[in-house]
């Protein structure tokens, strides 16, 4: 009998948990499309998120901060979050309930302790939105073009009005562009909906007008034409990879910034909260996101630099097949890219090691690299064969990659990963370009040599650093509070 009542019991708490879930989600969804105000919780994404998504990632907060956080908390401040006055804002649940959880005899209750925290809120500046042009519409911009119309709310930021291809824009080609936004083998459907207007040759998006322009040059399009200005153009096409071919785009009406989702010549190559800083988009017109592989090891490196002193090392990405290599085997320039990827391990070269200098300079010469192309479709790693300059276990190495995880310009670069059996395709969908595998880290035991595991989503991962570059660039970086 006994029994049967604690069975009770437990059944009566959860239904109250998902009950408080369901108010939650819906929380969220008010402070988005009522006040621009983005939740995440320890920079894991809300929005769209079902009930037992969003209970895991309760469970993942409380194992990172060792804090008894619970839905009933993340509720209660959400609560005191739509009673308060905020501008557009990003800001991290998960962090105010730790911080309430350390503070809260200070306060006399939620609402007072919230108003505290984001009272630096009522400074920040007035945001113009940003009209954003896709020029190429391949993997990372299909992610793009989802990220941005999932993020669009009031169209306070930035504003998805054109994608550029080429060849010929038929009903047919149309209908194919809008499928393969619509399904995505790697990362399901999108949460939207796609439908296509041949009339406006356009593709209408969550019920937005997203015009797909045909032309083979950059110069060749007039955007004023389409109501676009003052765009910012992401050119992930790669057909573009230096300053002079980049500038091409600057000669088109109503082109005022250049952002290449690949690494670029003569022009800045940027790990968003790593070296965005040292740029300012008032004197810089054209930009890099880098490689996916240097946005994975360059928020890492630098806690590992700045906190140790890296002497030399080599970097070994394990990286997922790509477009670049042959479905069977067939003839390529190069050797073993020629070779079936689905059935084959190829190795072949990666820049990032050199590539990382550019936006360490510390790092210069000391990283040797090399790549292993394996048969997964997404999702990669990168192993890091470091000589320190002063000794470190692999628990103080832990330590000081949690403490960043946890707080200071990298949060959002850097997720901090407990799980024992962290596996390829458990990062698929991750937001953060770096995920930290804590439960492999070696050291010697001398500690001047450590080997530690960095997972990467090499397509969404890195998407999502390219999207906040492009918010840099465009000025339109909300007032946050998770770091």
């Amino acid at each position: 009998m006994a029994l049967d009542t604690n069975y009770q019991k437990e059944l009566s708490f959860q239904v109250d948990r998902r009950r408080a879930t369901v108010e939650f989600i819906k929380n969220i969804s008010d402070l988005w499309y009522d006040k621009s105000i983005e939740l995440v919780l320890f920079r894991n994404q809300l929005i769209d998120r079902n009930v037992s998504e969003i209970l895991n990632l309760i469970e993942y907060a409380v194992a990172f901060v060792q804090k008894p956080i619970s839905i009933f908390d993340v509720l209660e401040i959400s609560r005191s979050l739509l009673k308060t006055d905020l501008p557009p804002s990003k800001i991290d649940i998960g962090k105010l309930a730790y911080e309430y959880h350390l503070d809260e005899i200070n306060f006399a209750n939620t609402l007072d302790f919230v108003k505290n925290k984001l009272k630096k809120a009522n400074n920040s500046q007035k945001i113009e939105p940003k009209d954003v042009v896709l020029y190429g519409f391949g993997r990372i911009g299909r992610l793009l073009a989802r990220e941005l119309m999932t993020k669009a709310g009031t169209g306070k930021q930035m504003r998805l009005r054109a994608i550029v291809t080429r060849g010929e824009i038929t009903p047919i080609v149309l209908e194919k562009r809008a499928a393969l936004l619509r399904n995505d083998s790697v990362h399901g459907n999108f949460l939207g909906t796609v439908q296509t207007n041949f009339e406006k040759k356009a593709l209408i998006i969550n019920g937005t007008t997203v015009y797909m322009i045909s032309a083979n040059q950059p110069e060749e399009i007039d955007y004023t034409k389409y109501g676009i200005q003052n765009a910012l153009i992401l050119d992930n096409t790669g057909a573009f990879r230096d300053k002079e071919a980049l500038s091409r785009h600057l000669n088109s009406n109503g082109v005022t910034n250049v952002l290449l989702t690949a690494p670029g010549k003569g022009i800045p190559n940027i790990v968003y909260g790593v070296n965005h800083k040292e740029y300012s988009p008032d004197q810089i017109k054209i930009f890099s996101a880098a490689s996916c592989t240097t946005n994975a090891i360059a928020p890492v490196l630098s806690v590992i630099e700045d906190s140790f002193g890296i002497e030399n090392g080599h970097l070994e990405t394990i990286h997922a097949y790509t477009n670049d290599q042959n479905l069977v085997d067939n003839m390529h320039k190069k050797y073993r890219r020629g070779r079936a990827a689905a059935l084959n391990m190829v190795i072949t070269e990666t820049g990032a090691g050199n590539a990382v200098s550019k936006v360490l300079p510390a790092l210069e010469g000391k990283l040797t690299s090399n790549a292993i192309r394996v048969p997964v479709p997404n999702g990669s790693l990168a192993i890091l064969n470091l000589r320190l300059v002063n000794p470190a276990s692999a628990d103080a190495i832990n330590s000081i990659l949690k403490k960043y995880a946890l707080e200071g310009d990298l949060v959002a670069q850097i997720k901090y990963s407990m799980n024992h059996e962290l596996v390829s395709s458990d990062i698929v969908g991750t937001t953060a370009p770096s995920i930290f595998d804590s439960k492999a880290t070696i050291a010697t035991k001398d500690g001047k040599n450590i080997v530690i595991y960095v997972w990467y989503d090499n397509e969404y991962g890195y998407s999502h650093q390219v999207i906040r570059l492009a918010k840099y660039i465009s000025k339109v970086r909300r007032f946050t509070y998770y770091s």
